[in-house]
Formats: C-alpha cells, structure tokens, sequence
C-alpha cells in the first residue's frame, strides 16, 4: 500500500506547477497508459484500484514482462489519485520527456495554436493532428498544457505520438520558421474561401483562442487569412471541429 507521503506526492501531479518541477505527470485508463509505455515514455510505476486488480490482470502480465512496477491501492487513496468522477481503476505515473530542439526541414505542414486555453479543445486538435499526419505541434504559452489529464484524454493518446513543442516565445518561433521558408496562415472569420485558397509552399496553420480570434501580434507576421465558408446560421465553429476540416483539406494530395 502507498505510504501517505507518496500518495500526497502522486496526487499533487494533478497541479500543472507540480508536474513542471517533478517532471511527471498522470496517466489514467488502460488504453492510454499502454500507449504512453508503447511510445517511449518511462513509466515509474502503476497504481491499480484495489477492487480492479482481477479486471487488470491482462494489464499486470504485460506490465511484469516489462518489469514496470504495478501496486494496489486502496479505494480511499485512489481517489485522492484521479481528475475523472469515474476512475477507471488504474493510473500511471510517467516521466515527461525532455523537449529536444524543433527541425522541422522535411516538413510540410505544421501546426500551432495560439493561446487555446480548454484542455479538450487542444486535446482533439492534437488527436486530429496525429490522424492527419502532421507530426509536430507548436504551442504559446497561454494554450492549455500537453500533459493536464483532459488534454491527455482528449487526444485519445496521439499527445503521446507527435513532437509538441511548447514555446516561450512563440511569435519568434513563428518568424524563424518563416526564414526557412514556412508561410505562416491563419484561421479566420475574415480569411480567404478555404476551398479556394491554393498555396502549395511549406506551411504553418496558425489556430487561436475561438472567442477572440488571432491576436494583432499574430496576424502582423501572418502571410494569409483562411476560413470555412459558412452555410447555415450557426455563429462560428469550434475551434476543434474547424482543425478538422482545415487539415482534411490542407493535406489532400
């Protein structure tokens, strides 16, 4: 059983400051802990509901043939542990992996999001993304982070697959890229029919917060607007589903 040291150390990863100065963060389900383990991530330990061990021992063969350490806790504790109203019964507890420097010179597309704040927004982007295939991802500060737990499972563990890259300072990332030949294009109500706009050179879609659109600073560095034409009387798209169809179309061959 966890001791109640660990146990307050386990849950304070639920903290996005935690999670930055320990360098962990929280995996729960499964489906998404095998994911994180089938993707590299260094898994520390796994911690099974103690009523859910019989249901997970498929679970705990694989995690002892991979020699990753599995242990019961008690139903009061693993509370303590979750983000969800309804746990799924095991939590994994992962090391984030160090965020290596972008090179993206055999890339043709890439995506960033600007100050997109809600976890599940970012999360089906990201999940979008990786079925796309865009496999890297820039991030402004003020986006919801990769590893908060409705992130995690809202991208259906493509957060694990693809390089996210969050940048301090964005906009110069954004004017680097440029320099090496990306145009910059930005989703928005005002920009050119998506289903006309042809431009075929190397390419950073740009998607921002869906209630105050593109900020200036972005859109002084931007080289074109696009948007979805509008049919019916809905006010605008989610941000989310709007990811969906630019990328369906921005990556037709």
């Amino acid at each position: 059983m966890l001791t109640k040291n660990r146990l307050k150390y386990y849950s304070s990863l639920l903290n996005k400051k935690n999670r930055t100065t320990e360098n962990k963060f929280l995996v729960e389900g499964q489906k998404l802990i095998m994911e994180a383990i089938d993707s590299g991530y260094c898994c520390e330990t796994i911690l099974i509901h103690s009523q859910s061990v019989d249901e997970n021992q498929d679970l705990i063969k694989q995690l002892n043939k991979k020699k990753i350490i599995n242990e019961e806790v008690r139903s009061s504790d693993f509370v303590k542990l979750c983000d969800t109203k309804n746990p799924q019964g095991v939590i994994g507890v992962f090391q984030i992996k160090p965020q290596c420097e972008p090179t993206f010179e055999n890339e043709k597309l890439i995506v960033a999001m600007e100050s997109i704040s809600d976890p599940g927004n970012v999360g089906t982007i990201i999940r979008n993304c990786d079925w796309f295939g865009v496999k890297n991802i820039l991030l402004n500060p003020d986006c919801a982070e990769v590893y908060n737990p409705k992130v995690i499972r809202a991208s259906a563990g493509s957060v694990f697959h693809l390089n996210i890259f969050e940048e301090k300072d964005f906009y110069n990332a954004l004017k680097e890229q440029q320099r090496n030949g990306f145009v910059i294009i930005c989703a928005d109500l005002n920009g050119e029919n998506l289903y006309t706009f042809n431009d075929k050179r190397k390419t950073i879609l740009v998607l921002s917060n869906e209630a105050n659109g593109p900020t200036d600073k972005l859109l002084e560095i931007c080289d074109s607007k696009i948007t979805i034409p509008k049919i019916g009387k809905a006010e605008s798209l989610n941000v989310a589903s709007a990811s969906a169809v630019i990328l369906s179309t921005l990556t037709k061959s």
